[in-house]
């Protein structure tokens, strides 16, 4: 951790520059970070201005959602840190001289709020910062927020072939925004989420203190893990519990159209889905196809799913609990738990495990009553629509480990209670049809209401929605952001609001969505 004589060090620099105009604000900021003592990195390797040529391609190179990419408000730098006294100088500066921060790691933020704000700010793109230790003897890990899913996952099963880490699916999500927000994949009904297996973690404070658990505190540890790290600080590295996994894990990926009983078959999978055994995740991706017996539209869903365990468990085990699917020997396939980290990334299936390492308009919802066929036949007919052609609508079960952690362990809410989560996404290439297929999917959203979560309707932080409301562009009360707070976090907003008190009173670390701080009774309140 920094000592305290070089923290005073480095404010005496930030202070050597006065309060000037905005004009001057700007060149002041860069000086700033030229006089930082950043233990002979040069930080001047990792800026780049509006004018770098090189500003454009670093700015588009993590933008996994198209619709951010020709956004006007830009980086009016972007930092790329090879050590962490770049990010503590770069906070520190900031500060001083008025500027914004946005942190990015992998760039799968439905909102683009890692790198897009309508405010002079400073992006911070991790991704330098990935390096992976895993320490087999004791079963953990420590990675850089930098670093991707596939990376970590490779560097797993370059050391084990037993061990594992219950986070996402797709290769190229950056662990920093996964795991603050919860990060959940085929390994969470028998582990819980990532960010149930975190079991320390690095972070540059407003301050600009590098901070671990123990200089931390078990409240902002607490926050970091499930209530969005932007609120508090800068996440630069996580230290994991791996988990194990067996030798051998069976998958199969199911399709079912409505001529194939679809509709039916769903609504089976709804009452014993978070019932089965821990070891068994069966998602479903639902989205409208050509028939094959008709050629015509039709909706079909897929089940799609990971099994701990061998072919000659798992056949047992759904001809009891789930006939109504007919899975057979010929569905299943059995792997390594790391080949199925590949075959259930699409973009990866097939591919040799270094695949992994490749670095390449949304609702959640959330269902804690079976939808009735009626519910399914009113949503197939929306996927029937001219603008659901390449829409996308995922079923994924709970139960499990996640019936057992209880909802304020850490800021994730959602736990006990819930059958299923849902995730709602549409795509669509030219830039002219975007209106139309916002307008769908909030038809979409609009009509599901009746059969998903209620008082509040509760929400994914991770698949971000700034529908569900947002903060000012200056002060906001927690009475405002409870308006979507409560929706990401339930009674654990409160707790939330506190910590941020705590950790930055003045709110620096702030988005559309971020915490606000809440004050104790008898210091100025907020409400």
């Amino acid at each position: 951790m920094m000592p305290l004589s070089s923290y005073l060090f480095i404010v005496s620099v930030a202070l050597l520059f006065p309060f000037t105009s905005s004009a001057d604000a700007h060149q002041n900021f860069f000086q700033c970070l030229y006089n930082y003592p950043h233990n002979a990195t040069s930080i001047s390797k990792v800026l780049y201005t509006q004018a770098n040529s090189s500003n454009s391609s670093i700015l588009r190179f993590s933008i996994q959602n198209p619709r951010f990419s020709n956004a006007s408000s830009k980086p009016l730098v972007i930092v790329t840190p090879l050590d962490v006294s770049h990010v503590q100088a770069t906070i520190i500066c900031s500060q001083r001289h008025g500027m914004q921060i946005r942190t990015r790691s992998g760039g799968h933020d439905y909102e683009g709020l890692s790198y897009v704000a309508e405010v002079p700010f400073v992006l911070v793109d991790l991704i330098n910062l990935r390096d992976i230790k895993v320490e087999v003897e004791n079963s953990t890990a420590w990675v850089q927020a930098g670093a991707t899913i596939g990376e970590l996952y490779y560097s797993i099963s370059q050391e084990s072939k037993t061990l594992g880490f219950p986070a996402g699916v797709w290769p190229s999500m950056g662990t920093g925004g996964h795991f603050s927000g919860g990060g959940y994949g085929f390994l969470m009904r028998k582990y819980g989420l990532a960010a149930d297996n975190i079991i320390d973690a690095h972070i540059v404070d407003v301050k600009g203190n590098v901070l671990d658990r123990e200089s931390m505190g078990e409240d902002l540890f607490w926050a970091i893990r499930g209530g969005g790290g932007a609120s508090f600080g800068v996440i630069v590295a996580w230290k994991l519990k791996l988990v194990p996994v067996p030798p051998t894990v069976t998958v199969f990926n199911v399709p079912r159209t409505l001529e194939q009983n679809a509709t039916e078959i769903i609504h089976k999978w709804q009452l014993v889905v978070n019932t089965l055994d821990d070891g068994l995740m069966i998602r479903i991706n639902i989205q409208r196809v050509n028939s094959c017996l008709s050629g015509k539209p039709t909706i079909q869903a897929t089940f799609e799913s990971m099994y701990l365990g061998g072919v000659d468990e798992l056949i047992p085990l759904m001809q009891k609990s789930f006939p109504e699917l007919g899975l057979v020997r010929e569905d299943c396939t059995e792997m390594s738990w790391i080949d199925s980290v590949l075959y259930m990334a699409r973009s990866t299936r097939g591919q040799p495990r270094e695949a992994l390492l490749n670095r390449t308009g949304t609702k959640s919802d959330y269902v804690r009553d079976p939808i009735p066929d009626v519910g399914l036949q009113g949503l197939w007919n929306l996927l029937y629509e001219d603008e659901a052609r390449s829409a996308f609508i995922q079923f994924t079960p709970y139960g499990g480990r996640m019936d057992e952690i209880s909802e304020s362990e850490i800021p994730f809410p959602h736990r006990s209670g819930n059958i299923f989560h849902i995730h709602h996404l549409v795509r669509w290439q030219e830039d002219e049809a975007a209106q139309r297929h916002m307008e769908w999917i909030g038809r979409l959203y609009s009509y599901m209401e009746a059969y998903v979560s209620k008082s509040p309707r509760a929400a994914y932080l991770n698949y971000r929605d700034l529908d569900i409301g947002i903060n000012n562009n200056g002060y906001t009360s927690y009475s405002q952001a409870s308006i979507w707070g409560f929706k990401y976090f339930m009674n654990n907003f409160n707790r939330l609001a506190r910590v941020k008190a705590k950790v930055d009173p003045l709110n620096f670390f702030r988005n559309e969505q971020s915490i606000p701080p809440l004050k104790s009774k008898g210091r100025n309140t907020q409400i």
